[in-house]
């Protein structure tokens, strides 16, 4: 089982002073590599277009967008870390949230940020329920299981959307929202409401992961579960707490984009795929790997549309998916199994 990794040692740290000055060496070695290649994908896309506006531009909205991810890969890495179940069910359930958003505005008019309060505790407890039913058995066991049940569950809940919603795009409308200038780039209101929706939720849910009985109990769990079991605490209830959780905060994230997409059945695919990239690049399990995967995933996207144009912005994020893979598989900030 992977061990969550939340920026601290699950499990008191018992390696010789040595070992961890190395590995805070390596850390520090790593993030400068990353902050040095940054800044020269940012000169060359300074070069490729000749304004300094536009590479501001791509950054700002780069970092706004990359918090967003980090909270979706968030959720995914959690539920990986703790249970060791790959979901790729994930941006099927960040869909229906969306739905879920877009049909309480539609016949209540409430702001779309209110339907927070509904949202997140429906996909709390339909998290919950998909745990209990189906994936309990799931922890621990061959990826080609996890890989059908949960890609089943996704279809069925796209195919489910389709159904009741149809396939026309809908649109959810921020009222009020505004544009404002930062340093010449110009700020979409809703942009800057969901990445500081994110870094709150993020910050949250650091705060119950490092801080909480409820979080100790969970780390507990994902350091060693059979030793956890043994001093009282319910692994199966905190497997299941955990996979909700790690659902909730995808509903989080789906009412926070939902002002900045146009929402579809299959929308839910091309998050998927992002928090896929985001995950690896942070590390399994790694909670604030995510979120710097998040802000790293989008600055790539933004940066490549410059290089390639609008059309091509994920392919940049592929390559970057790639080199990680080859490279250090564990990701930037994971650790070796």
């Amino acid at each position: 089982m992977t061990e969550l990794d939340t920026g601290a040692p699950v499990v008191p740290d018992t390696a010789p002073p040595d070992r961890k000055t190395k590995a805070d060496k390596g850390f520090l070695s790593r993030a400068g590599i990353v902050a040095a290649v940054l800044v020269v994908a940012i000169v060359v896309a300074l070069l490729q277009s000749g304004s300094g506006l536009v590479v501001w531009q791509s950054v700002v909205t780069g970092i706004l967008t990359g918090g967003l991810y980090g909270l979706i890969a968030m959720g995914l890495t959690l539920i990986f870390g703790v249970l060791d179940i790959v979901n790729f069910a994930h941006g099927a359930f960040l869909t229906v949230a969306m739905f879920l958003s877009f049909g309480m505005i539609q016949a209540t008019g409430l702001h779309p940020y209110l339907t927070l309060v509904v949202a997140v505790p429906v996909l709390f407890l339909l998290g919950a329920a998909v745990h209990r039913g189906l994936l309990s058995g799931a922890g621990g066991r061959s990826l080609e299981n996890q890989l059908l049940i949960t890609l089943g569950l996704s279809l069925l809940l796209e195919n489910g959307l389709l159904m009741f919603f149809g396939a026309e795009p809908k649109t959810i409308d921020l009222p009020g929202d505004f544009q404002f200038p930062l340093l010449g780039a110009v700020v979409a209101g809703s942009r800057l409401y969901a990445f500081l929706g994110a870094v709150v939720l993020g910050g949250l849910l650091y705060w119950l992961l490092r801080r909480t009985r409820l979080g100790t109990a969970i780390r507990a769990v994902a350091a060693n579960a059979p030793g956890a079991a043994l001093v009282g605490i319910n692994v199966r209830r905190m497997h299941t707490l955990t996979f909700a959780i790690g659902t909730a905060c995808a509903g989080a994230a789906a009412v926070l984009a939902g002002p900045l997409v146009t929402v579809t059945p299959t929308l839910g695919e091309q998050f998927n795929i992002t928090a896929f990239v985001v995950v690896v690049l942070g590390g399994m399990g790694n909670v604030v790997g995510a979120l710097v995967g998040g802000l790293l995933i989008g600055l790539v996207e933004q940066l490549t549309t410059i290089y390639l144009g609008g059309q091509s912005s994920l392919l940049g994020v592929f390559v970057v998916f790639l080199l990680v893979l080859f490279l250090r598989p564990q990701g930037l900030f994971g650790r070796r199994a």
